[in-house]
């Protein structure tokens, strides 16, 4: 999330009233997620395992629970939960925003787009020209939507990041205050999820198709021309590069990339990063024809028994 103008690093201390390390008028511009920061950003780590990660990345500014030295031409804010001030931060730049109508005086809609009844089109969502929306599809605050999309009935584009920090008193939520972002030519079928980045985009590229009751997590990128079948879970902070297929009930791990042309056999598991332009089945997902064989050994276990017993004897 980039900031509306360019703050101090003595004003955002200020917000969340924290130390800092660093000139005072070191510029601030943002804040993201580790994955996605540039310079000028804010990024939050509140574990020794990602101390050197989160001070090593492009992100500028490391908002950090323990005094540590500072990079050069980087800059420290040291707070005794990051986590927390970094949700305060959240809510100070974007802080919610009621709804007061089913279609939102902010939103723009582009000309040929027809809204079926019973929408939802929340504040300062962008639909572009001859999509058609389905009853009952909700658009979150700041959707993007591109040209000739397609969006089935009862589908929810927005909805927060599942991100929790686990607390003796439960589980506190993590913020989100990214967009899901739709470019031209997607469809999208009924019943689908796509939750919102927690601080930048969820996104679908241009001319992918997805099926009935799919979920796509926080901040993963769906490539062009991907087919996505019914009842597929994709996780947060997963790419799946252009034209990739995965087929019926496929689930995946978070943080992975699925390469180009990969095709995933239904009711597979992706547990780990896979190459593009090979066909992929099973839980953990192996190459198919690997896999197939492997099953086809397994059934020849009895026989194999059989076979020993008869020899022992």
């Amino acid at each position: 999330m980039k900031f509306s103008k360019a703050y101090s690093l003595s004003e955002i201390a200020q917000i969340i009233d924290c130390k800092f390390v660093g000139d005072v008028d070191f510029p601030v511009l943002g804040m993201n997620e580790i994955h996605v920061v540039e310079p000028g950003d804010i990024v939050f780590v509140d574990h020794p395992k990602y101390y050197d990660k989160a001070l090593q990345s492009a992100a500028t500014i490391v908002l950090i629970n323990k005094e540590v030295d500072c990079p050069e031409g980087k800059a420290l804010l040291l707070s005794d939960d990051p986590f927390r001030d970094f949700n305060k931060l959240s809510k100070h730049f974007k802080p919610f925003q009621a709804a007061n109508a089913a279609i939102a005086p902010s939103a723009k809609i582009g000309e040929g787009t027809v809204i079926q009844p019973n929408c939802f089109i929340g504040n300062n969502v962008v639909i572009g020209k001859n999509c058609l929306i389905h009853p009952n599809v909700i658009l979150y605050d700041d959707t993007v939507i591109g040209d000739n999309v397609i969006i089935h009935a009862g589908s929810i584009l927005g909805a927060d990041a599942f991100y929790y920090k686990k607390r003796p008193e439960g589980f506190d939520q993590l913020i989100s205050c990214g967009r899901v972002v739709i470019k031209d030519n997607v469809g999208i079928g009924a019943l689908c999820t796509i939750d919102k980045g927690v601080t930048g985009d969820t996104t679908i590229n241009e001319g992918s198709k997805i099926d009935n009751q799919v979920h796509i997590g926080h901040d993963t990128v769906i490539g062009k021309k991907c087919l996505i079948a019914a009842q597929t879970g994709i996780a947060g902070c997963v790419i799946i590069e252009d034209e990739v297929t995965l087929w019926g009930q496929v689930g995946t791990t978070s943080g992975i990339t699925i390469g180009e042309k990969a095709v995933i056999l239904a009711q597979s598991g992706v547990s780990k990063s896979l190459e593009g332009g090979k066909t992929y089945f099973g839980y953990p997902a192996e190459e198919s024809r690997e896999k197939l064989k492997q099953l086809a050994y397994v059934k020849k276990i009895p026989q194999i028994l059989t076979q020993i017993n008869k020899n022992d004897g």
